[in-house]
């Protein structure tokens, strides 16, 4: 089964218990603001280019079948548009400033990487992560890859916005050992603003798969402007609360602002829309463990 990837990143920590290989799925039916991986919301194969590398030498120019690198007055020109995938840019590119975000991979050819860490994932208690994106986006080919690890003994997570049909999670949950789940905003207005989708879909597959026993831990990104006020964080916790003493609901993890994926915008020729550091300073992040907790939920502060 072939999925559109645009990256596999070993020995992660921050995603799922021990150590584990992170799959990133291409293609995302939100468009936050804040998205750290913009590379990953359009289902499409595009160039990143790094202009600070580029000399400019028209290499790629020359080699690229479709007319997507081009020569202006001496300056390298990209036409994003004509891009077709082949990868002949990146593979020739003397200076690595061009890469390819969007490969298609088989299952057999994913699980062959994702199997080389197998030491790794068995002595940590780790596994394989699928993200991306958002790997919900792609089901079939992420429920083929859920199933191949599965067989051969992988632990198994999925981060997830949450947002797809409920035939798609009733298919995809039992083969996902724990899922981190998003929840950027409770309320359906403010998140539309946010994120450009309804989170009335991905509240009620929160809910189903909490009340059916699947494993979750809830994953809640704090962006200052946006959702990361008290009044959100009581929102949360009084949702959460109901399953509070379920053994299958892991707790939460506050996952402040950071700036680690800004520079890519400027590499997909796309502006940042957020347009401006959004950190969350320590003495809020402190108050809101403190108000889950008076929920009787754990929350923990995760900084990338």
């Amino acid at each position: 089964m072939p999925a559109r990837l645009f990256n596999i990143q070993k020995y992660s920590i921050y995603d799922g218990p021990g150590i584990r290989t992170l799959v990133f799925f291409k293609g995302c039916p939100l468009n936050c603001l804040w998205c750290s991986n913009p590379e990953g919301k359009s289902h499409a194969c595009q160039i990143l280019w790094n202009a600070s590398l580029c000399n400019h030498c028209g290499l790629c120019a020359s080699l690229c079948p479709t007319g997507a690198h081009g020569m202006e007055n001496g300056a390298h020109k990209i036409a994003r548009e004509k891009c077709s995938g082949c990868g002949e840019c990146q593979k020739a590119c003397p200076q690595r400033a061009l890469k390819l975000a969007g490969n298609v991979m088989e299952t057999p050819d994913i699980l062959k990487i994702v199997l080389e860490d197998k030491a790794f994932y068995d002595t940590s208690g780790g596994g394989v992560t699928l993200g991306g994106g958002e790997p919900l986006a792609q089901p079939a080919a992420a429920l083929d890859l859920l199933k191949a690890c599965r067989a051969a003994g992988i632990h198994t997570a999925m981060e997830t916005c949450g947002f797809a049909s409920h035939d798609v999670i009733g298919r995809i949950a039992p083969h996902v050992n724990i899922f981190l789940y998003d929840i950027k905003h409770t309320d359906k207005d403010s998140h539309l603003r946010l994120t450009g989708a309804d989170n009335a879909p991905i509240l009620a597959n929160l809910a189903w798969l909490l009340d059916n026993g699947h494993e979750v831990r809830v994953r809640m990104p704090l962006i200052e402007g946006c959702n990361a006020a008290l009044a959100e964080i009581e929102a949360r916790a009084v949702f959460l609360e109901k399953w509070r003493h379920r053994e299958n609901f892991s707790g939460v993890d506050l996952l402040p602002y950071h700036k680690l994926g800004v520079h890519k915008y400027a590499q997909l020729g796309e502006d940042y829309r957020l347009g401006r550091d959004a950190a969350v300073d320590d003495e809020f992040l402190q108050t809101a463990v403190a108000m889950f907790g008076e929920h009787g939920i754990r929350a923990a502060i995760v900084r990338h």
